[in-house]
């Protein structure tokens, strides 16, 4: 069912579905479309630190600089107030290796605080643009708006134009035209609305778009961005504003680089209440990121013809833009995106993720995931971005932390390969077969490579190498089936690699293989499965899946675990405690149109709650679990009684007449496909129609707990207080025959 917030579904993914014995791998995210491997390494390297937001950052000559709001800086490592050296709102550092350069006037304002916001370097190198809010630079006069050249660290003497209000974007051409925006209304006493350009020599030129603000709204001030295309034939701008020469241009237009003459226009592209916060561009496009204000408005990215004006492509992440870089077919992006469940290659909602990189084909997120906290400020993280020709990545922003590091204001991450692989796993043991072991385990994530190798060790020796990708916001199960002698005991541990480099084993566990077979097991794997949490796993975040499918994600509470299970094999349960206590799938897929869920339950309550269903909600990246799309449930109402239904233009439901909320363990399975809908409790049916449909949304399998807003017979609680013991999840609608086997194998 829809919910109040429902949002359009991501791309179907393939679910593949191996033999119990075989080595399981199985792909979990938004379908991914070009792959670029990034050149940048997801670790950081050791570089100064800031005291305060850096705002800006540029490259010139085997020198990064860095502007912004700041007073000091000070080594990695050393805290706020020491080791400082001062340092006002402008320092520069060897591009290579990071050290901090005597290069260092003195940026500073007569009233207000003095800021620098933007860094470009001509087109040689010899001249580095500085914008900002400052009266001085070194103690010589400069009004927001100054150039310095790079051999002696001066001011270029020639260059002194009077802007009399913020700078916050600056690029040049070929030639000799600086362009520049920002806040400001006059240059050198020239009516000059938000957009001007200079020469070199600082003389104010024709170029005049004239922008303005829309009237009485005072979220929309400036000029945020703006950057000269490829062959220099226009200039692509880019803020707050809605009038260029007092035609309507709403936030985003190409002008003629001489004269400001409005060349082409983009219509309502940018959304109402979104600004454009970044532009850069390539031989062939120009790429745009937005901030929007508002609830669902555009705050990606996109790329756009720089000749024809087509859009390329468009993303839907949520979470303001600030700043962009494209190189080598790469497009990375300081925001604070936290959700591109409907970009390719993205994620679904929940925590803040600073820093992206993305093919410039197609958009598809790439294996980058180094990240920040949103920091000081407008606690927005990274804001500027600069790559250096080593190909390092310079990032300077809000931020506090770089990859949960204290680091302030300033960081870079070098160029691959850097030695940077993740922590091995522990197994989860399991033995259900005579002279079988189940080695399970959550794949672990790295920042910069998404495929990774795992060895299983038995007793010190390797026996089985597997691999899969894996990323943060998915981290699926993987399963190796062990024969060994029934009753014998082992040790089993795991190590991890990836292209460059191998950890050092992790945790060892140690299992006694049994002697006899479950015959509960040996039912439900005979009919093939796609998922089984036994609901054994004895503490954790994680409930391995023995068919190797998909791992469950356990609340971190509200859970008990190793609870007296439902079967006689003396396998444990889990008991909830209701509210929000939701163990969930960790694959996003498909939701499928035929299908049979099952488990065993127990419980007293008298509020209900959901037992299983489908929502498109998802903790895999810390959101909140609750979904706007939701059906194929089975919940149980205040009175005890089972209710299975799907949502297909209203609500297709089962309910049992018989209520099961009477603290005895109960068997129920769920089915859908083409021979309708059937709910079986106690391998008994119970109830069937001739519904064959359900929603179309991609998801993920909740156990516990999800979205029942609306649902009738909606229960006190959608959370069910009980116990819980082997979910199974299967591709095809069981029969009743398989149903009653199941349950007899009990």
């Amino acid at each position: 069912m829809n919910g109040f917030q429902a949002r359009l579904a991501a791309p179907a993914v393939a679910v593949t579905v191996l033999a119990l014995q075989a080595l399981a791998v199985i792909a979990a995210e938004p379908a991914r479309a070009a792959t670029v491997v990034p050149t940048v390494a997801g670790t950081a390297a050791t570089t100064y630190q800031t005291n305060g937001i850096a705002w800006a950052v540029g490259y010139a000559n085997g020198v990064v600089y860095v502007g912004g709001t700041f007073t000091s800086v000070r080594p990695a490592g050393s805290a706020a107030g020491s080791n400082e050296v001062t340092r006002n709102n402008l320092a520069a550092f060897d591009a290579s290796s990071g050290a901090l350069l005597p290069c260092a006037p003195s940026v500073t304002a007569g009233g207000g605080t003095a800021t620098v916001r933007a860094l470009t370097a001509s087109a040689d190198g010899s001249t580095l643009y500085v914008g900002g809010y400052f009266s001085s630079i070194g103690g010589t006069g400069r009004s927001n708006l100054a150039a310095i050249n790079t051999a002696s660290c001066t001011l270029t003497p020639a260059f002194a134009p009077a802007v009399n209000a913020t700078v916050r974007a600056v690029a040049v051409n070929a030639g000799s035209d600086v362009y520049f925006g920002g806040d400001f209304h006059t240059v050198n006493g020239q009516t000059r609305n938000l957009v001007a350009a200079v020469t070199t020599t600082g003389a104010v030129t024709a170029f005049n778009p004239d922008a303005a603000a829309p009237a009485n709204d005072p979220r929309f001030t400036s000029m945020r961005a703006l950057t000269v295309v490829a062959d220099n034939s226009a200039v692509v701008l880019g803020g707050d504003f809605d009038y260029l020469k007092g035609a309507f241009v709403h936030r985003l237009a190409m002008v003629d680089p001489v004269t400001g003459a409005v060349t082409r226009t983009f219509g309502t592209f940018i959304d109402t209440s979104s600004a454009v916060k970044a532009l850069t561009h390539d031989a062939n496009n120009f790429y745009l990121g937005a901030e929007g204000t508002g609830g669902g408005v555009f705050d990606g990215r996109a790329a756009i013809n720089s000749t024809t004006g087509a859009v390329v492509w468009r993303d839907n992440c949520l979470g303001a833009t600030q700043a962009l870089l494209v190189s080598g077919g790469t497009l990375y992006s300081a925001s604070h995106a936290h959700n591109c469940s409907t970009t390719p290659g993205g994620y679904p909602d929940g925590s803040r993720h600073h820093l992206l990189a993305q093919a410039t084909s197609d958009a598809t997120i790439q294996h980058w995931f180094p990240n920040t906290n949103d920091g000081i400020g407008e606690n927005l993280g990274p804001r500027a971005l600069a790559m250096s020709p080593d190909g390092a990545l310079w990032v300077t922003g809000e931020f506090t932390t770089v990859n949960n590091v204290a680091q302030q204001g300033v960081t870079r991450f070098p160029p691959r390969p850097v030695r940077n692989v993740p922590y091995a796993p522990v197994p989860s043991l399991a033995s259900y077969k005579a002279g079988q072991v189940l080695v399970r385990w959550k794949t672990v994530a790295d920042l910069d490579d998404a495929a990774l190798t795992y060895r299983v060790y038995r007793d010190n020796v390797i026996v089985a190498t597997l691999s899969a990708e894996s990323a943060f916001y998915n981290r699926p199960n993987l399963v190796f089936a062990d024969s060994v002698t029934p009753g014998s005991t082992h040790s089993y541990k795991l190590d991890v690699s990836d292209a460059n480099d191998t950890s050092i084993p992790g945790g060892v566990r140690s299992i006694a293989a049994a002697t006899t077979s479950s015959a509960y097991f040996s039912a439900v794997t005979a009919d093939h499965p796609t998922t089984v949490w036994r609901m054994d796993d004895p503490s954790g975040t994680y409930a391995a899946d023995s068919t190797g499918s998909d791992a469950g994600l356990i609340p971190t509470s509200g859970v008990t675990f190793s609870q007296a299970g439902a079967t006689s094999d003396g396998n444990l349960a889990m008991t909830l405690s209701g509210a929000q206590a939701s163990f969930q799938g960790n694959n996003r897929q498909q939701g499928p149109t035929s299908y049979s869920t099952e488990l065993w339950f127990k419980t007293t309550t008298g509020a209900g709650g959901l037992l299983i269903g489908f929502g498109d909600s998802s903790r895999t990246n810390n959101g909140t679990g609750r979904s706007g799309n939701y059906d194929r449930n089975v919940y149980m109402t205040n009175a005890g009684r089972l209710i299975m239904g799907t949502y297909v233009n209203g609500f297709r439901t089962i309910t049992s007449l018989a209520s099961y909320n009477n603290g005895q363990w109960h068997h129920v399975v769920a089915t859908l496909g083409g021979a309708g809908m059937a709910l079986y409790v106690d391998g008994a049916l119970v109830g069937a129609n001739a519904n064959t449909a359900a929603q179309s949304y991609a998801g993920y399998w909740h156990v516990g707990s999800d979205n029942l807003n609306s649902w009738p017979s909606r229960p006190t609680s959608q959370g069910f207080a009980g116990t819980i013991d082997d979910v199974s999840i299967y591709p095809i609608q069981l029969s009743a025959a398989q149903v009653k086997n199941h349950f007899t194998a009990r």
